[in-house]
């Protein structure tokens, strides 16, 4: 009895152990994104909070994770003198950098200590949270840095000895306390605090209800409520994995309800989350770090972003829309609000959400300070007012510290690591000598180009979320697109849709297999299903790279007609895939179709070019017309017999 009352008492202890590390990462961010160091007059270098930051996230790993990488119930020995040391050493970091930094030169025992500990920690770190596919991939950056003067070719560059690498890696600020952490730690962990708030004042379950009542009352509704509500959250989630499993367990029971086969389901819950990553205002971070890569402004990479994520959403909403009517799958059945009720019920969510978007684009405030102001807007609403029994009380204001600081121990790992091969890429010159070898395999054909960097960037991309592919690929991958003629912006893009369709892509799609897990069907197939319904996303990329009109560049004329020329084309692929219109296609009807919809696409690597373009869109749109005439006629005769 006294051993279990001991185990018990072990195990609380270590949840508020937890809890106060991970509330005092939130709290650091907002005192360190009002400035109160400078209020204060104390004079603290970027570097001092991200060597903080870091270290809370690695002593809570430790903490918390065991060998395997699972959640372990009370605090184990090794284990937790682990973290003692982690959170020892970077703590004295965090309190000493100023005079590190001044003595580097030097290469003091202390940097030589503190270059090792991260290093093995944050290997360590993310071979427990996150699988080997990232731990391999840094583990080889870190082994060719060791013998980068013996590598072959073009490969070949400056070695580092052990103690060098771990002193580099390690502690310099052009390696782990690199750009990556510092987005990670002060622009994204703020929006994941703003999220974390808004669902636990019931913005989930009101953007749930809001798509509930927009999309479910027509064919194919319980998808199109998937599809809707994914997007919505998906915008301001940091994982496509979470968005399934968070969204997933309210909209697949829904469409298996509706006539949806549980294979279908799953795939169109898994693509629909996915694309949530690709939707500005948020997409997973990923734009917050593209703007600093690029040095250019977030707006610049919101606006660019939105074209492109509208046509995938096109694509996903034709085709689930098509597949309920070539299966007969009926509107939901669901007893749901309309649009009017669920806004009066939930207006009140509306303004936080405009207090962040008047913040970046009106007023053009940072990130961070946008993401501050809209979050103080949540807490002034959430406290006022609730929605279907959810919000924000003192205790659930304290639960949103822990959960945000808990949340981003994964991305700071996942960054910091990132950092590692970054820097290993520019004091070894191999970030020059990948962009030389893969230009100069290739020649001048660009089109050759982008289907080797799509196949790279989906294969390294399997298994990593959202921020850790597109920070790996955007060192990796992006040079060489932009050595080839492809703009900065686009090439970011590129990678980052290749990167995130790593997600639905067998054999590693893990939204995809999380949505299986769900539906209880078979996880490969379900990953070829969301690789049918995803296909858009295969070819968008290609298309705004070819025509940068779609990312906003250009005049008004040429962007109005790059966008309805793909969406007519990509609705026309998307109905010869599902193979239906207003009635079953053949399959020379679907050649058809195809063919036309993929001449209407603005592609100039097409052989016809922009020739057959007009024509191609004016006889897809006709076909399109004849299939929306018949499915407006089907639904009045149905309203008339109900």
């Amino acid at each position: 009895m006294n051993t279990a009352a001991e185990e018990r008492q072990g195990g609380r202890f270590l949840d508020w152990l937890v809890a106060g590390l991970a509330t005092l990462m939130c709290v650091a961010c907002i005192l360190w994104n009002v400035e109160t160091p400078t209020r204060l007059g104390v004079a603290i270098l970027i570097e001092q909070y991200l060597a903080l930051q870091l270290g809370l996230a690695l002593t809570i790993v430790f903490l918390r994770f065991g060998w395997r990488g699972q959640e372990t119930p009370k605090l184990n020995v090794v284990n937790g003198l682990i973290a003692l040391i982690c959170f020892g050493v970077l703590m004295y970091a965090a309190w000493d950098f100023s005079w590190l930094l001044k003595e580097q030169f030097y290469r003091p025992w202390q940097i030589t200590l503190i270059g090792t500990v991260v290093t093995l920690a944050v290997m360590e770190g993310i071979r427990r949270r996150t699988g080997m596919t990232l731990f391999v991939i840094v583990a080889i950056f870190l082994l060719y840095s060791l013998v980068a003067d013996k590598a072959p070719g073009d490969l070949i560059g400056k070695a580092l000895s052990p103690v060098r690498l771990v002193q580099y890696v390690g502690f310099d600020p052009s390696a782990v306390f690199s750009t990556p952490l510092r987005v990670g730690t002060v622009i994204v962990l703020l929006f994941v605090f703003f999220g974390q708030l808004l669902f636990a004042a019931g913005g989930g379950t009101f953007f749930t209800d809001l798509a509930m009542a927009a999309t479910g009352r027509t064919r194919g509704g319980s998808a199109k409520i998937a599809v809707v509500g994914s997007a919505l959250f998906g915008s301001i989630s940091g994982s496509a994995v979470s968005n399934v499993v968070t969204t997933g367990v309210v909209t697949i029971p829904l469409m298996r309800r509706g006539g949806y086969s549980a294979r279908d389901a799953g795939a169109i819950e898994a693509v629909a989350s996915t694309g949530g990553q690709l939707m500005p205002p948020i997409m997973g971070a990923a734009a917050f770090l593209m703007a600093e890569f690029l040095d250019i402004s977030y707006l610049t990479v919101a606006a660019a972003a939105l074209v492109p994520a509208i046509l995938y959403y096109i694509s996903v909403f034709v085709q689930v829309d098509l597949i309920a009517g070539r299966d007969n799958v009926a509107s939901s059945s669901e007893d749901m609000m309309t649009v009017r009720e669920t806004l009066a019920a939930g207006w009140h969510f509306l303004i936080p959400f405009a207090v962040l978007l008047g913040a970046l684009f009106w007023w053009r405030f940072d990130p961070e300070d946008s993401a501050l102001l809209a979050s103080v807007a949540i807490v002034a609403v959430g406290f006022a007012r609730g929605y279907k029994g959810d919000r924000l009380s003192l205790k659930t204001l304290g639960r949103v510290f822990v959960e945000t600081g808990t949340s981003m121990v994964d991305l700071i790992l996942i960054v910091a690591a990132a950092g590692f091969v970054i820097g290993i890429l520019n004091i070894t010159g191999l970030g020059f000598a990948l962009t030389l070898l893969l230009v100069n395999s290739i020649g001048t054909n660009l089109f050759a180009l982008l289907l080797i960097s799509a196949f790279i960037c989906t294969l390294l991309g399997m298994g990593m979320p959202t921020s850790g592919v597109y920070v790996l690929l955007a060192a990796l991958i992006a040079p060489s697109l932009v050595q080839a003629g492809v703009t900065p912006v686009a090439a970011h893009l590129f990678i980052l849709y290749f990167g995130m369709m790593s997600m639905i892509t067998p054999p590693v799609a893990l939204a995809a297999f999380a949505a299986a897990t769900i539906t209880k069907t078979d996880p490969l197939g379900t990953g070829f299903a969301a690789m049918r319904v995803g296909w858009a996303a295969y070819i968008i990329p290609f298309i705004f790279v070819a025509t940068p009109s779609l990312l906003l560049e250009g005049s008004a004329l040429e962007i109005v007609l790059a966008g309805v020329m793909s969406a007519i084309g990509i609705a026309a692929i998307s109905a010869a895939v599902v193979g239906f219109l207003h009635e079953r296609l053949g399959a020379g009807l679907r050649l058809v179709l195809a063919a036309l919809g993929f001449a209407a696409l603005p592609i100039g690597y097409l052989p016809q070019g922009l020739e057959l373009v007009h024509p191609a869109a004016t006889v897809a749109t006709v076909m399109l017309a004849i299939g929306l005439f018949y499915l407006k006629r089907g639904n009045a005769q149905d309203n008339q017999m109900g």
